[in-house]
């Protein structure tokens, strides 16, 4: 049989096997643009429940209309209106607003989440889905590994949590669009095309016209699994060898120094300094590599990048923010912040407050101290260490801080939830929530 004809069966059955790994029944909120992939998606869940479970899920559709065309309105209606043909409800989301002149991608898909997961808690979703192919996956393996990213770089997860509240499943990632189209129009449903989707000014696009080039296509081995089993490996290293004291300072072992230098320890080495840092990315490759340089000497000595002194000591290393750049926070009562890019912080009190630096030889000092660290370590981290204060310039307690993780507390790639929850314990915060399907680490617990 042709891959043609074999398609349309192909993307149903891959509909049906997502469901069938949900833990529990569900409502689903789908992602739908009006392209073939996010129609083609909704299409095929319809199916698939009505096929097999129609008690067990329900959808909801929904458009995020980003204002950036003059016809964007009437394709968030038309989506509106085949939804309606399938009984499924439809919820257009507007991005009002002033945009802005760069990044406006990005920036688009930030608030395209925003909204998307602001509607989920409203109809009580269970997760987000989204269209994204494997053509997407090729993409974006292509685009990351031309970027010269760290360590670690990867394709796109199956299963992402956002925002540390709702997890957005892909579950077409191993199906081409060609089959979904194929699927389609087996069905007689059209679909639209997005002007910006050959636009070359934008890196994906860019990304596109390369893998449509035979020399450029081969994108690189990727393999969620063996990436989740990295993440497990160095999950395990910081298991070992890791402390972490009040958010400020990471502190390695002098034992676990070596197998930080390259692999799975230097992911969860970097991982660490991006928290310490305050920071959303790994370090780039070229950080990587001069840590390593500066590590592989085995002399005392210190080393700064991304904002983080990485102080090598007989005793262990080291990691705490430098003492530079660290702005103040003004907090209004009932107010909450991001400090620095490491701390949430909210003011539960009744008067303004201000987050700024403690400045050394005060009482972080001293407990930094008394847990264990060398003097200097603490002092220095002391440095950087928040303070809060009151409008009267007195320190009060009416508040409420916790460590953020920016490398994961956005977007949490499934693959790497072992180790995002073992950070997360590091910096005294709770598990990550799980999904609600069975993922990854579910199969390799099994």
């Amino acid at each position: 049989m042709a891959a043609e004809a074999q398609a349309p069966t192909a993307v149903l059955e891959t509909a049906k096997r997502f469901l069938a790994s949900f833990d529990r029944p569900a409502r689903i909120l789908v992602a739908v643009s009006g392209g073939s992939d996010s129609k083609g998606l909704l299409l095929a869940l319809h199916e698939a429940i009505e096929a097999s479970a129609p008690n067990t899920f329900s959808l909801t559709a929904c458009t995020v209309d980003h204002a950036l065309r003059p016809e964007s309105a009437e394709e968030a209606s038309a989506v509106a209106a085949f939804s309606a043909t399938l009984g499924v409800a439809h919820v257009t989301c507007r991005w009002d607003g002033p945009k802005p002149g760069t990044g406006i991608q990005a920036a688009a898909r930030d608030k395209r989440y925003q909204l998307l997961s602001e509607l989920a808690e409203r109809v009580d979703a269970s997760a987000i889905v989204t269209g994204h192919t494997r053509d997407d996956q090729r993409e974006t393996i292509l685009m990351r590994r031309q970027r010269g990213e760290g360590p670690g770089g990867a394709g796109m997860a199956d299963a992402t949590l956002y925002d540390r509240r709702i997890w957005v499943l892909r579950p077409f990632l191993d199906v081409d669009r060609a089959a979904i189209r194929a699927f389609l129009a087996a069905r007689q449903v059209g679909w639209l095309d997005d002007p910006s989707n050959a636009n070359p000014r934008f890196e994906r696009v860019r990304a596109r016209a390369q893998l449509a080039d035979a020399a450029t296509a081969d994108t690189g081995a990727w393999d969620a699994r063996l990436r989740a089993l990295s993440s497990a490996h160095a999950a395990a290293l910081l298991e070992r060898h890791v402390r972490v004291h009040d958010g400020l300072v990471a502190e390695i072992s002098s034992s676990g120094i070596g197998q930080c230098l390259d692999g799975d320890g230097q992911r969860a080495l970097l991982a660490l300094a991006s928290v310490i840092g305050g920071r959303s990315h790994l370090p780039p490759t070229e950080t990587a590599q001069r840590l390593s340089r500066f590590l592989e000497k085995g002399t005392p000595g210190r080393m700064t990048a991304g904002r983080v002194v990485f102080d090598r000591r007989a005793s262990g290393l080291y990691l705490y923010r430098e003492a530079r750049g660290l702005l103040d926070l003004a907090l209004q009562p009932g107010e909450a912040g991001l400090w620095d890019g490491r701390f949430r912080v909210h003011n539960s009190g009744g008067t303004r407050l201000l987050v700024t630096v403690e400045g050394g030889r005060g009482p972080q000092q001293e407990r930094l101290i008394a847990a264990g660290l060398p003097p200097g370590v603490a002092g220095r981290a002391s440095l950087s260490a928040p303070r809060i204060v009151s409008e009267n310039g007195e320190n009060v307690a009416s508040v409420t801080i916790e460590p953020r993780i920016g490398l994961y507390d956005t977007f949490l790639p499934g693959f790497d939830r072992i180790m995002a929850d073992r950070i997360a314990g590091l910096f005294g915060r709770q598990r990550y929530l799980p999904p609600p399907v069975h993922d990854l680490l579910t199969e390799m617990e099994r």
